[in-house]
């Protein structure tokens, strides 16, 4: 089967759930015998392990500007060639990763409704390409946040297609009034331009109901992880914390620092250490320097991976004992629990978003989101070895029967087939 998978280019430079997600889908597929077809829109895909198969469309910075500035008149094409260079793409990509729609507001609802002069002009060409270059059997796009492109290729070609959804209010519910709104309602209208939407956990199936009611049914469908790749019986001779995520403030790693500074504090867990990886952006700089300072007494202990490629996933997990990303936002599903279940390593989280979900038996669950109560958790399972085992155990059956990249990939197939 040929799947065209339309997905948003992203800079590298940290662990993006969704591009990740994007990237263990069409590994899955590709492994199982499909030809996959990966089309970039923004920013052109760096890392060597997920390379596109097609030209970039929208590329960010002649788009947004030709959106933001020209409105219903077409960008000069001197000008666009110049701000569609590598140069200028490859600066954007250094500088994305904002968490925020602010500033955006225009490019992020004309992506969603497809009513905008800039899209149409930009989406021609992408539908074109497809009709000319590729007839897929199927498409696939990696969020609503695209829906408007789903919107456009229907009107010129009859693929069927299925649609992701994560964590898409925490970009839109960034957005000032009435945008939040008029996005909500954007999504709602093309939802017929889609054939089936899919998610990786129930907890944000509940969510996405919740914003879009008028959603058909919603397949869950839970990531995979390849996990011959990640399994390792060895474990360090210490105890080993691990964070492995964007090295922010959203993402929890302030009160993962404080409460491991407790534990060496109190010193019940002999040569604990902490190592922390997963990359972030020039924004991040100021909140990363706060957290050096934390763990300053206690750095002999603490590693912090300064850089981020796909590459590091795997070796990471091996170098733990336990993984820890306390978020301070509900996320749809933590893809390196995932990761450090096919590795064998148990996780500590908090009661919140999908964790009771994703985690069940295979680790510690603790309330409220605090350092001291994580601290706590941390002790309680780093200190017992035989509930140590028993959550081990579990990771490993977990990542074997649920977070596997050929249950994902038969699970994709089945809908793919059908729709078909």
């Amino acid at each position: 089967m040929k799947v065209l998978f339309i997905i948003p280019g992203s800079g590298d430079s940290f662990y993006c759930g969704n591009c990740f997600r994007d990237n263990l889908q069409a590994s899955a597929l590709r492994k199982a015998g499909h030809e996959m077809i990966i089309m970039p829109l923004y920013l052109p895909l760096t890392d060597t392990s997920f390379q596109a198969d097609t030209p970039l469309f929208f590329p960010a910075t002649s788009f947004y500007t030709e959106q933001r500035f020209f409105g219903k008149k077409k960008m000069p094409a001197w000008l666009k060639k110049i701000l569609s260079s590598g140069t200028l793409l490859k600066m954007a990509s250094s500088l994305s990763g904002s968490t925020s729609a602010k500033g955006s507001e225009g490019m992020t609802l004309a992506m969603i409704t497809g009513k905008d002069e800039a899209f149409n002009r930009e989406v021609e060409t992408l539908v074109t390409w497809i009709k000319e270059q590729e007839k897929p059997d199927i498409i696939h796009l990696s969020s609503t946040l695209l829906i408007g492109v789903a919107k456009a290729i229907r009107k010129e070609i009859n693929i069927p297609i299925v649609c992701s959804l994560q964590d898409e209010e925490v970009w839109i519910d960034s957005l000032d009034e009435p945008y939040a709104t008029i996005a909500w309602k954007g999504i709602a209208e093309n939802i017929p331009y889609v054939d089936q939407f899919v998610t990786t956990s129930s907890f944000y199936k509940r969510i996405a109901r919740q914003r879009l009611p008028q959603l058909p049914a919603i397949q869950v469908i839970y990531p995979g992880i390849e996990t011959e790749k990640y399994a390792s019986p060895i474990y360090p001779n210490d105890p080993v914390i691990g964070f492995f995520y964007r090295m922010n403030q959203a993402d929890g790693l302030e009160i993962l620092a404080k409460a491991f500074v407790q534990l060496k504090e109190k010193n019940n867990i002999p040569n604990l250490k902490l190592k922390i990886a997963g990359g972030y952006t020039s924004q991040d700089k100021p909140f990363l320097k706060k957290i050096r300072k934390i763990l300053s007494p206690y750095s002999a202990d603490v590693e912090i991976n300064d850089t981020y490629q796909l590459s590091d996933h795997t070796a990471f997990y091996k170098q733990i004992s336990v993984i820890s990303v306390p978020l301070t936002f509900e996320e749809g599903v933590g893809l390196y629990l995932c990761e450090a279940f096919a590795a064998g390593r148990p996780a500590v989280e908090p009661t919140t978003g999908s964790f009771p979900e994703i985690v069940g038996e295979a680790g510690t669950l603790y309330h409220p989101n605090t350092p001291d109560a994580l601290a706590g958790a941390l002790e309680q399972l780093l200190s017992d070895a035989d509930r140590y085992e028993q959550a081990k155990k579990k990771a490993i059956e977990l990542s074997h029967t649920r977070y596997n990249s050929t249950v994902l990939a038969q699970k994709l197939e089945e809908i793919y087939q059908k729709l078909c």
